[in-house]
């Protein structure tokens, strides 16, 4: 029998919806207090602990949720992914980011072909060259080693790779393979981004990788251009080959644009940008900075979750019982965020990380054949490291909207801080808001407990806590590249198997191109005015008076000649 459009029209989906009435009739103290039921909510998995009890659901919730996802036939999506359908189907493309992190000597087919060759040679070209240019054999155009990196990519190509850099930054062992280097990201197209990658920095001894697929991103290629420039002017146009190389396909207009094509490391159409950390576009700027051994590390950690996620029964499979979850909190108790609350700041940058890969995959209206969403998709996802995010967002996590929250805690601080006579060491303080943030939402503060410690009656609905609030705790053994690798990977899935539940397709965004295409336009008037003195025409009152007024503000900044000025900092 054909299965209904949407997913919401199953017998499985309405039997939650009925449910729910029943989860609101308990509360997180009366489920913790249930041995059996939080023990259940356990999974265990290469050192990694997931605890999940605090969520607003019962067994007979985790029964309907398993239910759901056999509505949903989640593990034939999943296995379709795995063997190279083209899942992304308004694209006609595959979905093989797990091919880029295959052990040597896999088989992942696209369109009847192993891809995993054609991916270790891009691999081994990285490793060749990265160990060239650490090692001083490749140097620049006047014969000084290139110590300073700059990554020029937007969006996917940037938000990723700064992630795993700013994870590795302070482990130990990748600190050592980076001691002398820097790595620098040029991500937005404002010139004051421009302007803070330069400063300081000397083009004799700066290698820029430009990361474009199609090399015609907008922002990107004017960043390329810009740095060109910058390259150019000191050290002369030919320079531009010993100090630029490129993360594209498009090898034409890489060789137009001034890059030797031999120095283009290629990435494919069935990796999307916001999966793209583990290609060329993160592996080669990571590989320059920490040494291409390392980088392997954080690739074999999100293969073992590749491979747990595809061949691990759902009940003990971290992606799906996590992404199931997202399901319940987001379409059924109507909760739309996720707080992702890292305590390390090493993972300052993943919380914007999957922001992108979440709201950007799962921000749909209308499921993969085209039939608009009568229910919620997607979620609003942000995040902070603790305790800092203690000290800004916590008062409306504990006393306003009901946000569920992602606790993510490491066992081994990468850099232990122990002082004598301090009662514990600043990674147990740490770790104390760790452990006691999720109970403070589970299990709030009754009136009851109020007065009996004495608050005055006209603040105890101040300093109430209902409590009831859900999150889950994620236990790390440690933060090292391969656990770092682990940690994309589960939420990577997870990601994918919210998107397989509703029934969506989380590899295509199409809600990226109206804004740029507008933009088009509005490049064209800004050109017309500027250079010819053309009126604004086209557009509506309100975007007729902004342009009209930035135009006339900033005229006097504005060279009358067409000429080059770059920052000065």
């Amino acid at each position: 029998m054909a299965s209904p459009t949407l997913i919401c029209e199953t017998e499985q989906w309405k039997d939650l919806m009925a449910h729910v009435e029943d989860i609101k009739k308990t509360h997180l103290r009366e489920l913790m207090s249930d041995t059996k039921r939080c023990q259940s909510m356990m999974v265990e998995f290469d050192g990694m602990l997931l605890d999940y009890s605090r969520q607003r659901a019962t067994l007979n919730t985790l029964n309907k949720l398993s239910n759901l996802a056999e509505a949903a036939h989640l593990k034939e999506k999943i296995d379709r992914m795995f063997s190279g359908e083209r899942i992304n189907s308004t694209e006609n493309r595959s979905v093989l980011h797990i091919a880029l992190r295959a052990p040597r000597g896999s088989v992942i087919n696209s369109d009847g072909k192993n891809v995993v060759p054609d991916v270790w040679q891009v691999l081994d070209k990285i490793k060749d060259f990265s160990d060239s240019v650490r090692s001083g054999a490749w140097v620049g155009a006047t014969g000084k080693a290139l110590k300073d990196v700059i990554a020029i990519g937007i969006g996917g190509s940037f938000l990723g790779p700064l992630f795993v850099h700013t994870a590795l930054q302070t482990d130990p062992e990748a600190a050592e393979f980076a001691r002398g280097r820097k790595l620098h990201f040029l991500a937005n197209v404002d010139p004051i981004d421009v302007a803070r990658n330069i400063a300081g920095l000397n083009p004799e001894t700066t290698l820029v990788v430009v990361v474009s697929k199609t090399f015609t991103t907008a922002e990107t290629m004017l960043n390329a251009r810009s740095l060109r420039e910058w390259i150019s002017a000191a050290l002369g146009p030919q320079a531009v080959v010993k100090h630029m190389v490129a993360v594209s396909t498009n090898l034409t207009l890489v060789e137009k644009f001034g890059i030797d094509p031999e120095h283009a490391f290629a990435f494919w159409d069935w990796v999307g940008g916001r999966y793209s950390v583990c290609s060329a576009v993160g592996v080669l700027p990571l590989s320059l900075q920490y040494g291409f051994e390392v980088v392997e590390r954080f690739l074999k950690g999100a293969s073992s979750i590749d491979q747990h996620f595809h061949s691990t029964p759902f009940e003990k499979n971290l992606p799906v019982v996590l992404g199931l979850l997202s399901v319940w909190n987001a379409s059924f108790l109507g909760y739309p965020a996720r707080a992702i609350l890292p305590y390390t700041q090493a993972l300052e940058k993943f919380a914007p990380h999957i922001q992108q890969v979440s709201m950007e995959s799962n921000g749909k209206g209308v499921s993969i054949d085209g039939v608009p969403l009568p229910y919620e998709a997607g979620e609003i996802d942000f995040g902070e490291p603790g305790t800092n995010g203690q000290h800004s967002f916590y008062q409306l996590i504990h006393q306003g909207r009901v946000i569920p929250c992602d606790f993510i805690g490491v066992v081994k601080s990468q850099q232990p801080v122990y002082l004598k006579g301090e009662l514990v060491s600043n990674h147990d303080e740490l770790m104390s808001n760790f452990f006691a943030q999720p109970d403070a939402l589970a299990y709030g503060k009754t009136p009851e407990q109020l007065l009996k410690e004495n608050v005055p009656n006209h603040l105890v609905t101040h300093k109430t806590f209902s409590g009831n609030r859900p999150s889950l705790s994620l236990l790390l053994p440690s933060l090292s590249a391969y656990n770092i690798g682990q940690l994309l990977a589960i939420y990577e899935h997870r990601i994918a198997v919210e998107g397989f539940v509703w029934g969506i397709n989380s590899f295509d965004q199409w809600g990226v191109e109206l804004g740029k295409s507008l933009a088009t336009q509005v490049r064209k008037q800004l050109h017309a005015s500027r250079k010819k003195g053309q009126p604004i025409d086209g557009f509506n009152f309100s975007t007729t008076t902004l342009l009209t007024r930035y135009l006339e503000a900033s005229s006097k900044d504005v060279p009358n000649e067409d000429c080059t000025i770059l920052p000065n900092m």
